[in-house]
């Protein structure tokens, strides 16, 4: 196959929105390779403000993608929701454990309303409709086939849930918060996890994507393009390799059963 050909018919055939879309994800992308060097440039302490910069690249393209599909006022209300739900659950885990576990968030992370970054439903939003559109794909909710709302919000927590399993080593290793006790992943507790797929739940059960035509593709290469830079990059520039494996195993099952199932019904088209 010749690649340059393929990408130039493919960039040929895109409207101009869908450019816009490709081009945010594309800096975006950017962002996030440039980290490891401006960490060898700058130090450390470049970190957070290089993490915020690439968080608020993906969020706008996950924005402008929402717009898009749905509509200005769909998509805003659809973010406010998510953003009030999850800072809701994120300050009542970082004040009483629940559901998460004990953990507090370090000074690192800037401003804070009540104890939680401002960043932190940014970097839900950021990620939730990715995992909406696989859940779709796997589901079959892009061909109108029916399946219980319960089902779709459970395979859509665990599609951001796997996202996790990259993230929380990851963060707390830059110390943007630390837990009360160690746990037994990496020295994240597990109860971490069980509450991520709740919080994963309720806010699918409360949005009810599963009733809306989602933007497959950009979502979908959003959450293939997270995959494919924490596999890599985590193991190989941020020296963690074991949450880089088992990240890239959860994640992976999920990212490439929907791919494939995509290719199946494209060639059965």
């Amino acid at each position: 196959m010749n690649i340059t050909r393929y990408t130039t018919d493919f960039a040929l055939n895109l409207t101009t929105i869908e450019r816009r879309q490709y081009a945010l994800i594309a800096a975006w992308v950017l962002a996030m390779i440039a980290l490891p060097i401006l960490k060898w440039t700058f130090g450390t302490d470049i970190i957070p403000t290089a993490v915020t910069f690439a968080l608020m690249i993906q969020f706008s393209a996950v924005l402008y993608i929402s717009i898009n599909a749905w509509g200005l006022k769909s998509a805003l209300f659809t973010f406010l929701l998510v953003a009030i739900i999850t800072w809701s659950i994120e300050g009542l885990g970082s004040s009483t454990g629940f559901p998460f576990g004990g953990y507090d968030y370090t000074p690192v992370l800037q401003p804070k309303v009540a104890g939680v970054p401002l960043l932190i439903p940014l970097a839900w939003f950021m990620m939730l409709p990715s995992s909406w559109a696989v859940a779709h794909v796997l589901l079959g909710k892009h061909r109108n086939r029916v399946y219980s709302p319960a089902l779709y919000a459970l395979v859509s927590a665990l599609a951001i849930t796997a996202w996790d399993l990259f993230l929380d080593p990851q963060m707390v290793a830059w110390g943007f918060w630390i837990w009360d006790e160690p746990g037994a992943y990496f020295g994240i507790p597990l109860a971490n996890y069980a509450g991520w797929l709740l919080t994963g739940i309720i806010v699918t059960v409360l949005v009810r994507p599963d009733k809306r035509d989602l933007p497959i593709v950009p979502l979908i290469t959003i959450y293939a393009v997270v995959w494919f830079l924490q596999s890599f990059g985590q193991a190989i520039f941020w020296g963690q390799t074991g949450p880089a494996l088992v990240g890239s195993i959860g994640m992976g099952i999920l990212l490439f059963s929907a791919l494939f199932k995509l290719r199946q019904e494209a060639n059965n088209a």
